[in-house]
Formats: C-alpha cells, structure tokens, sequence
C-alpha cells in the first residue's frame, strides 16, 4: 500500500548482549547479502554478537535453527533467504513449509526474524532486501531481538521459555 506510514518499535537495551545466529541460505547470492548487511547493523546496533551459517534452500534453515538451538546456547535467530515464485508448485510448498516450521519453533520458545522473502520475482526482492530501502533483513533481526527482550523479562531461570525438557522416567518421581 504505497504511502502507508508503519510504526517502529525502538530497539530493545540489553544489560547482557544478546548471541544471535543468523541462518542464511545464499541461493540468490546478492540477495542474501543485502539481507545479511541489513540483519548484521540492526544487530551491532543493539549491541548484540552474532555468528552466521549459510544452508542451501529455505527448507533447510528452519532445521539448522532447530539443530543450533539443541546443540548451541544463541539467545535467538535470523532466518535469511528468498524464495522467487518459478512455473511450479514448489514455490508454495517452499514459502509455506519454511513458514510454518519457524513458527512451530517460535511457539516452543525460540526467538526467531523471519527474514525470508517470498516474492513474485527478482524486482520485489532487491527492494525487500535492500538496506537502504525495505531493509527487511534488519527487520527480521529487530523482530528477533524484540522476542528476546520479552523471554528475558518474563523467562526464570528454573522456568525458561517453551516447553519444559523434564523427563519423569515410569517408577520416578524426582528429578536427578
């Protein structure tokens, strides 16, 4: 809608920065490297460190995010890539499985900016990504440390965000 004004919401202040893993898949190179630049100023911006590691498509980010989180100890996630609609159906299931599987994660308690456009064609995504324009790479990283924010004002550290990883084994009832 061209001429709508959108509010932004301030960055978040950190007394501890935040360690953030930004998830990019390059298949559209340049692209994933506006996105990359926007994400990584908003990050310094905020004070937070991160680290980054490229995946080959949009599937595979939400599973990378999935393994980091259960093998590594980032306080959040930027989920970088771009999907171009092409002759097939694959677009659909791409935009629609790599969505939906960062908000599955999300609704465990990950802090997590999707960054990956979805777009009709390469146009739509230079704009998108572009740093100096729709800068949706920054954006994804702001949306990632808005959601830490909240998990750090309302998380405990016996009660954590998500759900809880405690295992009663048949015949226990105490926790090792």
């Amino acid at each position: 809608m061209a001429g709508a004004s959108h509010y932004i919401m301030d960055t978040p202040r950190f007394e501890d920065a935040p360690k953030i893993l930004i998830v990019r898949s390059p298949y559209y190179k340049d692209i994933a490297d506006n996105l990359v630049a926007g994400a990584v100023a908003a990050l310094e911006a905020a004070g937070a460190t991160h680290e980054m590691i490229d995946v080959p498509g949009a599937l595979e980010i939400p599973t990378a995010i999935g393994i980091a989180e259960r093998m590594s100890n980032f306080d959040g996630y930027v989920a970088l890539g771009c999907v171009v609609r092409g002759e097939t159906t694959h677009y659909e299931t791409v935009c629609n499985d790599s969505s939906r599987a960062l908000q599955l994660l999300g609704l465990q308690g990950l802090c997590i900016g999707n960054g990956i456009l979805t777009v009709e064609n390469r146009k739509q995504a230079e704009v998108r990504a572009d740093p100096a324009d729709q800068n949706k790479g920054g954006g994804a990283a702001a949306a990632a440390l808005h959601l830490i924010a909240i998990a750090r004002k309302w998380g405990r550290a016996d009660k954590g965000v998500g759900f809880t990883s405690d295992i009663l084994l048949a015949g226990g009832t105490h926790k090792a």
